[in-house]
């Protein structure tokens, strides 16, 4: 019967854990830095302001 490696299977975990870690440490410093990329890979718009004001754009001028 075969035994596991677990110093293999160990390894991967720990590669693993810091490949999640780098990935973490990236998306805070892009967000440190100030920069406007959202979760799905748009970017945000130069005014700061969200996509999903869309529907603020489609009320009347006065209605607000």
């Amino acid at each position: 019967m075969a035994r596991t490696n677990f110093q293999y299977e160990k390894r991967q975990r720990e590669l693993e854990k810091k490949r999640k870690a780098e990935e973490k440490a990236r998306r805070k410093e892009e967000a440190k830095r100030g920069a406007p990329e959202g979760q799905d890979g748009e970017a945000a718009r130069p005014d700061g302001e969200a996509a999903d004001d869309a529907e603020d754009e489609a009320a009347p001028q006065g209605a607000a």
